[in-house]
């Protein structure tokens, strides 16, 4: 059976189920709708982090151990930077820089990130769709203690320590879907809220005026997967955030954020004794390893959630 699925996602979490749902569907229409809140210009050149995390795993370029990047990189570049008197707590490698090189040309033609994206994605041999969520400039900021911070100053240069007060999308309420964004969301059969930061990855798409109506009105399956496993995040700040903005740290409270945008959550099997709390906010409940340890962990999540269109 050919499905059309859609992923809102980003960060590692969404990447990693991006792929999985890639090789689960051979043939198939996946189109993965990517943050872009975390977008920054280093060393004179445009950065799409989360775009390029889900480009390059989707492509078998991804770093796996460290969850960014290229495999096998190399720095020649950055050291060089350095020795020229550059700030480098961003660590760009060589063959990533050739990403951000060529994109940043492309945009200074004039073409829209939609367009630059989709021909690096070809060049890498994606099949997938990948569209960043909006061609327009939206930056995420983070209120903390020590003040507002840009996204990258927060999470690379902090090291996310800083406890998250608020958050805002500057230039989100200007901001258009990009081409193809509204009509994957509407049409498609699957539509997957990735285990992404809910708050990082996830809001900065749905914020985007047009995005969150185009959830609520699809006539797909909806389904969120829970970034928080046993009281944890597999990866990165999602249970420090939960906790700061006074929400539950656990898949339930993953639960109550996305109840009114999904029909189903799918939490992990360590999750299993919250179910009945999650049924009572009105969702489904599919409990199963959501721990995508290697391609063949990705692909049998993705396939989970893939079955859930025919039920």
């Amino acid at each position: 059976m050919s499905i059309s699925v859609t992923v809102l996602a980003g960060g590692v979490g969404g990447a990693r189920l991006a792929h999985g749902l890639a090789r689960a569907l051979p043939g198939g229409d996946l189109t993965c709708v990517v943050n872009v809140g975390d977008d920054t210009e280093r060393h004179g050149l445009h950065v799409s982090p989360d775009l390029d995390t889900v480009m390059y795993t989707l492509a078998g370029l991804d770093d796996e151990e460290r969850g960014w990047g290229v495999t096998g990189e190399s720095y020649a570049v950055l050291d060089q930077l350095a020795r020229l008197g550059e700030d480098t707590w961003f660590t760009l490698g060589d063959r990533d820089l050739a990403t951000h090189v060529v994109r940043t040309a492309r945009l200074r033609q004039g073409r829209p990130l939609s367009e630059v994206t989709a021909g690096l994605a070809a060049s890498l041999g994606v099949d997938a769709r990948l569209l960043p969520v909006t061609d327009d400039p939206v930056r995420t900021l983070v209120g903390t203690p020590s003040g507002t911070l840009a996204f990258q100053e927060y999470f690379v240069r902090r090291r996310h320590a800083d406890a998250v007060l608020d958050l805002r999308f500057d230039g989100v309420e200007a901001a258009r879907p990009a081409p193809g964004v509204l009509d994957a969301v509407r049409d498609a059969d699957l539509l997957v809220v990735a285990p992404s930061n809910p708050f990082l990855s996830v809001e900065p798409v749905l914020a985007v005026p047009g995005v969150r109506e185009a959830v609520l009105g699809s006539g797909a399956r909806r389904v969120a997967v829970s970034p928080i496993v046993g009281g944890r995040a597999v990866k990165g700040p999602a249970a420090q955030i939960l906790e700061s903005l006074g929400h539950d740290v656990s898949a339930l409270g993953v639960a109550r954020l996305y109840a009114d945008l999904v029909d189903v959550m799918v939490i992990d099997d360590a999750d299993a004794a919250l179910t009945a709390s999650i049924t009572d906010l009105g969702l489904d409940v599919v409990v199963t390893d959501t721990i995508m340890v290697g391609a063949d962990g990705r692909e049998r999540l993705a396939r989970d959630l893939v079955g859930l269109v025919a039920r």
